[in-house]
Protein backbone atom coordinates (compact mmCIF):
# COMPACT_ATOMS: atom_id res chain seq x y z
CA UNK A 1 0.00 0.00 0.00
CA UNK A 2 2.61 2.38 0.99
CA UNK A 3 4.66 1.55 -2.53
CA UNK A 4 1.64 2.26 -4.24
CA UNK A 5 0.95 5.63 -2.57
CA UNK A 6 4.83 6.68 -2.76
CA UNK A 7 4.16 6.40 -6.87
CA UNK A 8 1.36 8.03 -6.85
CA UNK A 9 2.78 10.90 -5.05
CA UNK A 10 5.92 10.62 -7.52
CA UNK A 11 3.68 10.99 -10.43
CA UNK A 12 3.90 14.04 -12.36
CA UNK A 13 1.77 16.90 -11.66
CA UNK A 14 -0.52 18.43 -14.50
CA UNK A 15 1.22 22.03 -15.82
CA UNK A 16 -0.42 24.84 -14.61
CA UNK A 17 -2.96 26.86 -16.94
CA UNK A 18 -1.05 29.43 -18.64
CA UNK A 19 -2.65 33.13 -17.42
CA UNK A 20 -4.61 34.61 -19.93
CA UNK A 21 -3.60 37.72 -21.31
CA UNK A 22 -5.78 40.67 -20.28
CA UNK A 23 -8.58 42.46 -22.37
CA UNK A 24 -6.75 45.41 -23.21
CA UNK A 25 -3.41 42.73 -23.97
CA UNK A 26 -5.33 40.67 -26.25
CA UNK A 27 -6.70 43.78 -27.79
CA UNK A 28 -3.33 45.58 -28.75
CA UNK A 29 -2.21 42.30 -30.37
CA UNK A 30 -4.99 41.98 -32.48
CA UNK A 31 -4.69 45.49 -33.53
CA UNK A 32 -0.47 44.71 -34.23
CA UNK A 33 -1.73 41.37 -36.23
CA UNK A 34 -4.48 43.62 -38.32
CA UNK A 35 -1.59 45.93 -39.07
CA UNK A 36 0.66 43.80 -40.00
CA UNK A 37 -1.52 42.35 -42.59
CA UNK A 38 -2.17 45.14 -43.82
CA UNK A 39 1.42 45.91 -44.20
CA UNK A 40 2.56 42.23 -45.75
CA UNK A 41 -0.02 42.17 -48.57
CA UNK A 42 2.14 45.56 -50.27
CA UNK A 43 5.45 43.83 -49.22
CA UNK A 44 4.12 40.57 -51.26
CA UNK A 45 3.48 42.61 -54.26
CA UNK A 46 7.07 44.73 -54.11
CA UNK A 47 9.15 41.43 -53.82
CA UNK A 48 6.58 39.41 -56.41
CA UNK A 49 8.21 42.26 -58.52
CA UNK A 50 11.38 42.82 -57.94
CA UNK A 51 11.60 38.63 -57.93
CA UNK A 52 10.01 38.68 -61.13
CA UNK A 53 12.75 41.01 -62.79
CA UNK A 54 15.40 38.42 -61.25
CA UNK A 55 16.25 40.66 -57.87
CA UNK A 56 18.36 37.83 -55.47
CA UNK A 57 16.46 36.78 -53.03
CA UNK A 58 13.54 38.61 -53.94
CA UNK A 59 11.51 35.34 -54.41
CA UNK A 60 12.07 34.29 -50.57
CA UNK A 61 11.71 37.42 -49.20
CA UNK A 62 7.57 37.54 -51.21
CA UNK A 63 7.16 34.10 -49.67
CA UNK A 64 8.75 34.83 -46.22
CA UNK A 65 5.83 37.88 -46.46
CA UNK A 66 2.99 35.94 -47.69
CA UNK A 67 3.17 33.09 -44.74
CA UNK A 68 3.42 36.57 -42.14
CA UNK A 69 0.23 37.54 -44.07
CA UNK A 70 -1.20 34.23 -44.30
CA UNK A 71 -0.53 33.62 -40.68
CA UNK A 72 -2.01 36.90 -39.19
CA UNK A 73 -5.17 36.46 -40.78
CA UNK A 74 -5.61 32.72 -39.57
CA UNK A 75 -4.52 34.03 -36.11
CA UNK A 76 -7.18 36.99 -36.53
CA UNK A 77 -9.80 34.03 -37.17
CA UNK A 78 -9.59 31.99 -33.63
CA UNK A 79 -9.26 32.58 -29.76
CA UNK A 80 -12.30 34.22 -27.91
CA UNK A 81 -11.39 37.72 -29.62
CA UNK A 82 -12.43 36.38 -33.69
CA UNK A 83 -15.08 37.36 -35.57
CA UNK A 84 -17.72 35.11 -35.36
CA UNK A 85 -16.81 35.15 -31.26
CA UNK A 86 -17.49 38.81 -31.14
CA UNK A 87 -20.08 39.28 -33.69
CA UNK A 88 -21.69 42.79 -34.17
CA UNK A 89 -18.97 45.23 -36.09
CA UNK A 90 -16.26 42.71 -36.88
CA UNK A 91 -18.26 40.25 -37.78
CA UNK A 92 -19.67 42.38 -40.31
CA UNK A 93 -16.37 43.54 -41.42
CA UNK A 94 -15.00 40.58 -42.27
CA UNK A 95 -18.25 38.75 -43.68
CA UNK A 96 -20.32 41.58 -44.58
CA UNK A 97 -20.79 43.37 -48.03
CA UNK A 98 -17.27 43.75 -48.62
CA UNK A 99 -16.55 40.90 -48.13
CA UNK A 100 -12.77 41.19 -46.78
CA UNK A 101 -12.58 37.52 -45.98
CA UNK A 102 -13.36 36.00 -49.27
CA UNK A 103 -10.60 38.74 -50.90
CA UNK A 104 -8.30 38.25 -48.64
CA UNK A 105 -8.47 34.55 -49.19
CA UNK A 106 -8.19 34.94 -53.06
CA UNK A 107 -5.43 37.47 -52.02
CA UNK A 108 -3.61 34.48 -50.99
CA UNK A 109 -4.37 31.91 -53.13
CA UNK A 110 -3.32 34.46 -56.02
CA UNK A 111 -0.19 35.62 -54.48
CA UNK A 112 0.69 31.45 -53.64
CA UNK A 113 0.40 31.05 -57.60
CA UNK A 114 2.29 34.18 -58.53
CA UNK A 115 5.27 33.23 -56.65
CA UNK A 116 5.11 29.58 -57.59
CA UNK A 117 4.85 30.74 -61.22
CA UNK A 118 7.70 33.17 -60.94
CA UNK A 119 9.62 30.57 -59.12
CA UNK A 120 9.10 27.86 -61.75
CA UNK A 121 10.05 30.37 -64.67
CA UNK A 122 6.25 29.83 -66.02
CA UNK A 123 4.85 31.60 -68.73
CA UNK A 124 1.94 32.51 -66.97
CA UNK A 125 3.93 34.62 -63.71
CA UNK A 126 3.29 37.74 -66.09
CA UNK A 127 -0.10 37.59 -66.43
CA UNK A 128 -0.82 36.63 -62.46
CA UNK A 129 1.66 39.11 -61.44
CA UNK A 130 -0.60 42.16 -63.52
CA UNK A 131 -3.56 40.41 -61.56
CA UNK A 132 -1.78 40.73 -58.32
CA UNK A 133 -1.23 43.52 -58.44
CA UNK A 134 -4.62 44.94 -59.44
CA UNK A 135 -5.93 42.60 -56.64
CA UNK A 136 -3.52 44.54 -54.11
CA UNK A 137 -4.83 47.96 -54.12
CA UNK A 138 -8.31 47.73 -53.91
CA UNK A 139 -7.69 45.30 -50.80
CA UNK A 140 -6.47 47.96 -48.88
CA UNK A 141 -9.34 49.59 -47.89
CA UNK A 142 -10.70 46.32 -46.07
CA UNK A 143 -8.00 45.83 -44.55
CA UNK A 144 -7.89 49.49 -43.37
CA UNK A 145 -11.29 49.20 -42.24
CA UNK A 146 -10.41 45.59 -40.54
CA UNK A 147 -7.87 47.44 -37.94
CA UNK A 148 -10.05 50.57 -37.76
CA UNK A 149 -12.68 48.13 -36.06
CA UNK A 150 -9.80 46.71 -33.81
CA UNK A 151 -9.25 49.92 -32.46
CA UNK A 152 -12.75 50.59 -32.03
CA UNK A 153 -13.27 48.01 -30.20
CA UNK A 154 -9.96 48.07 -27.95
CA UNK A 155 -11.32 52.06 -27.11
CA UNK A 156 -14.57 50.21 -26.50
CA UNK A 157 -13.06 47.66 -23.80
CA UNK A 158 -10.96 50.17 -22.45
CA UNK A 159 -13.91 52.63 -21.65
CA UNK A 160 -15.71 49.84 -20.04
CA UNK A 161 -12.44 48.59 -17.75
CA UNK A 162 -12.28 51.85 -16.72
CA UNK A 163 -15.82 52.22 -15.52
CA UNK A 164 -15.76 48.80 -13.96
CA UNK A 165 -12.85 49.81 -12.11
CA UNK A 166 -14.07 52.77 -11.16
CA UNK A 167 -17.64 51.18 -9.76
CA UNK A 168 -15.35 48.92 -7.56
CA UNK A 169 -12.97 51.32 -6.14
CA UNK A 170 -15.91 53.56 -5.15
CA UNK A 171 -17.16 50.16 -3.12
CA UNK A 172 -13.98 50.04 -1.49
CA UNK A 173 -13.98 53.53 -0.61
CA UNK A 174 -17.66 53.12 0.91
CA UNK A 175 -16.50 50.58 3.33
CA UNK A 176 -13.16 52.70 3.64
CA UNK A 177 -15.40 55.80 5.25
CA UNK A 178 -17.65 52.88 7.25
CA UNK A 179 -14.31 52.06 8.72
CA UNK A 180 -13.14 55.38 9.75
CA UNK A 181 -16.63 55.62 11.54
CA UNK A 182 -16.08 52.93 13.64
CA UNK A 183 -12.57 53.95 14.59
CA UNK A 184 -13.61 57.16 15.64
CA UNK A 185 -16.17 55.72 17.24
CA UNK A 186 -13.60 53.31 19.08
CA UNK A 187 -11.64 56.04 20.05
CA UNK A 188 -13.99 57.70 21.94
CA UNK A 189 -15.02 54.27 23.91
CA UNK A 190 -11.25 53.74 24.57
CA UNK A 191 -10.79 57.08 25.90
CA UNK A 192 -14.04 56.61 28.44
CA UNK A 193 -12.82 53.72 29.21
CA UNK A 194 -9.04 55.30 30.47
CA UNK A 195 -6.31 52.71 31.29
CA UNK A 196 -8.69 49.69 30.36
CA UNK A 197 -9.01 51.00 26.94
CA UNK A 198 -5.29 51.52 26.39
CA UNK A 199 -5.37 48.02 24.12
CA UNK A 200 -9.03 48.76 22.09
CA UNK A 201 -7.07 52.14 21.71
CA UNK A 202 -4.38 50.52 19.70
CA UNK A 203 -6.55 48.41 17.74
CA UNK A 204 -8.62 51.46 16.93
CA UNK A 205 -4.98 53.23 15.13
CA UNK A 206 -4.61 50.10 13.63
CA UNK A 207 -7.58 50.51 12.25
CA UNK A 208 -7.43 54.22 11.17
CA UNK A 209 -3.92 53.30 9.41
CA UNK A 210 -5.84 50.34 7.46
CA UNK A 211 -8.20 53.25 6.41
CA UNK A 212 -5.79 55.53 5.45
CA UNK A 213 -3.59 52.98 2.91
CA UNK A 214 -7.26 52.01 1.85
CA UNK A 215 -7.67 55.57 0.83
CA UNK A 216 -4.69 55.83 -0.62
CA UNK A 217 -4.80 52.91 -3.20
CA UNK A 218 -7.96 54.15 -4.19
CA UNK A 219 -7.35 57.21 -5.32
CA UNK A 220 -3.65 55.96 -7.13
CA UNK A 221 -6.09 53.12 -8.99
CA UNK A 222 -8.32 55.74 -10.17
CA UNK A 223 -4.96 57.87 -11.37
CA UNK A 224 -3.98 54.94 -13.44
CA UNK A 225 -6.90 53.79 -15.06
CA UNK A 226 -7.21 58.03 -15.74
Amino acid sequence: MLHHARAFSDAPKPAAAAPKPAAGEAFGRLINLSGRRRFTSQRVVLYALLASQGRDGALVTAQEALDTFREAHRALLEGELSPQAVGGALQQAHFGADRAEERICAFIELAQKTLDAIGAGARSAAARLDELVEAATPLLGPLNKLTQVYEDLARQQAATAKQQLSAVMGDIETIAKHARIVSFNAQVVAARAGASGREFAVVSGELTQITGRLDGLVREALRNAA
